[in-house]
């Protein structure tokens, strides 16, 4: 769905994904964006900030209070005030007006790849199969006297957090986490490394899957939304190189 005033953008922006073979649903204003949402499923959400009625940034909170879908906004200034406030607001990630069409694509392609992936196990992940016969995927308490990284049912278990990584469900305290795709691609590219410090370039092409020099501001605000959700002690700030979360 692509939410954008301008005319000439809204259409020249919906025939260029349209000869990608992206379906476009567009609306001309916040408040119309928001009945097209609620109206229909979407795989993608383009907004940009500013919105006649509602602006882009209060539209993307209005989305994530009942959805988790990828949402990309668009800044005709690329002011830090506005990356800012979309990224708090929610957003996945944003671009800035003008964009050339091959790098709006190639963001698109990188959200819906986030929505859709199936993470791989690694060394460190510390994952094993669920016993035979089992099928629930209902969270169980996690025992803290168990190793942190693992239980007996192949989730993760980091204190109170519990990551099935099959299922890609997150508990905290026995409670469900509803997390946007990005923040969950993050939090298990975390899970993978405990304890393992990883600064923001290494994030911005894992996690983003940016094949340059990303804004670094993307990861700071998506960390932030993440300990708002999992615990702000979860993920811990090394000064001067990255992030990592504790066993």
């Amino acid at each position: 769905m692509l939410v954008e005033d301008d005319a000439v953008i809204r259409r020249s922006v919906t025939m260029a994904l349209e000869r990608y073979g992206y379906r476009v649903t567009a609306a001309a204003d916040g408040l119309t964006g928001l009945e097209l949402f609620r109206e229909g499923r979407h795989d993608l959400l383009l907004l940009d900030v500013m919105l006649p009625g509602l602006d882009g940034i209060g539209l993307c909170r209005r989305i994530r209070e009942t959805s988790v879908d990828p949402v990309l906004m668009m800044s005709a200034r690329g002011d830090a005030l506005d990356v800012v406030s979309g990224l708090e607001a929610g957003a996945d990630d944003y671009v800035v007006k003008p964009v050339d069409t091959s790098v709006l694509v190639a963001r698109i392609r990188s959200l819906l790849r986030r929505a859709t992936f199936t993470p791989a196990p690694g060394p460190a992940a510390g994952l094993v199969t669920d016993r035979p016969g089992r099928s629930d995927h209902q969270p169980e308490p996690p025992d803290r006297s168990e190793r942190p990284g693992r239980d007996r049912h192949a989730r993760l278990v980091f204190g109170d957090l519990v990551i099935d990584t099959g299922g890609l469900e997150v508990f905290r305290a026995g409670e469900p986490v509803a997390l946007a795709p990005t923040e969950l691609r993050l939090l298990l590219e975390f899970a993978a490394h405990p304890g393992i410090v990883l600064d923001r370039q290494t994030l911005l092409r894992n996690v983003w899957d940016y094949g340059w020099d990303g804004d670094s501001r993307v990861v700071d605000l998506c960390v932030q939304r993440l300990r708002k959700k999992i615990g702000a002690e979860r993920v811990e700030t090394v000064r001067g190189f990255g992030y990592k979360l504790r066993r």
